[in-house]
């Protein structure tokens, strides 16, 4: 909408068979679980809110130029909070430029159809279908950094694809008020939901020898940058409704981020990982109140599915000792 939407920075250590791989990030300064929850929680709320201000304006605004006020008004909340942290000077340094360039086309290109989607379907369709990002992160996982999916995650893949094919199915099939604007919306969000399970795998690599600072503050500026190519493709002046949503967006945008990296400062992600779920009933509450949507209970079903699936992967990867949090956070829930 996790958007809208919907992810992205975390303070952890990864543990990978057996080795420790040092993320560079501010270790946990204290174990305070209900203060992580809390700011994680908020950041959520703020997530799914972003994805109701695009979707507000998506009837005149182009996706493109969405994107722009997304990403360069979160840019000086994140400066700011850098300073602060004193991670400005030196956090920023990286040792692998092009890293930087294919993360941030491929999480751009995500933001922006995330944006198209949120015109055509409605908020909580959107947000559920997008629940189903670490379903094919570990998909691709498997694919291109040769990890091993054992019976239990081969089951639980099955369990989230077949949530997914639920909720998509009756856009795909005309069996529920069918609309080639809907059925566009779906082939959108499904792809920008791909395009999140690419970027989480790519940022793995990249946290071996990257700083999660300069991951963030990067993708803004490039986000930014790239989103003015489709300034010749009909951007529209803001009337003075638009423009506060926009710059809203963005600016909620770079809160979110600073929240949710905090609450990783207090609480590990494997405890964590389960509220990213709680977009779902921001979604709904959302999208009944400023547009009117109610979400079907063939869509309750299959986000059901979804969710169950990626809560027995938390669960099983925490037995494990494997934490993938930092790469879900550095993913906005909005197509970073």
């Amino acid at each position: 909408m996790r958007d809208s939407g919907r992810a992205e920075i975390n303070p952890l250590i990864f543990e990978l068979q057996g080795r420790r791989v040092r993320a560079m990030a501010k270790p946990l300064t204290s174990h305070r679980p209900m203060l992580a929850i809390a700011l994680k929680v908020v950041a959520i709320g703020l997530f799914t809110a972003l994805s109701a201000l695009i979707k507000a304006v998506s009837d005149t605004v182009p996706a493109g130029e969405a994107v722009f006020f997304r990403s360069f008004f979160a840019i000086p909340v994140i400066v700011v909070w850098l300073a602060i942290r004193g991670d400005l000077k030196h956090g920023l340094k990286t040792q692998s430029p092009m890293n930087h360039v294919w993360r941030c086309l491929v999480g751009t290109s995500a933001m922006a159809m995330t944006f198209m989607g949120l015109g055509m379907l409605p908020l909580p369709e959107v947000t559920a279908i997008g629940c189903a990002t670490p379903i094919f992160t570990l998909i691709l996982a498997a694919v291109f950094l040769g990890e091993r999916i054992r019976l239990v995650r081969i089951r639980v893949v099955g369990i989230g694809l077949l949530g997914v094919l639920i909720m998509i199915y009756p856009r795909l099939t005309g069996s529920a008020d069918m609309s080639s604007t809907a059925f566009m919306g779906v082939l959108l969000i499904l792809a920008a939901t791909i395009a999140r399970g690419f970027v989480q795998i790519h940022i793995r690599r990249m946290v071996m020898t990257e700083n999660t600072a300069a991951i963030v503050f990067y993708f803004s500026i490039t986000a930014s940058l790239l989103s003015l190519l489709t300034l010749p493709f009909g951007w529209v002046v803001p009337d003075l409704r638009e423009l506060t949503l926009l710059v809203g967006a963005g600016l909620v945008g770079g809160v979110a981020q600073i929240l949710v990296t905090s609450s990783y400062r207090f609480a590990p992600a494997s405890m964590l990982a389960p509220y990213d779920y709680v977009s779902m009933l921001f979604a709904i509450a959302i999208g009944y109140i400023w547009f009117a949507e109610l979400p079907t209970a063939v869509m309750l079903a299959g986000a059901t599915l979804v969710i169950l699936g990626n809560i027995l992967v938390i669960w099983r990867e925490s037995r494990l000792g494997l934490v993938r949090g930092k790469a879900r956070s550095l993913t906005d829930p909005k197509g970073g």
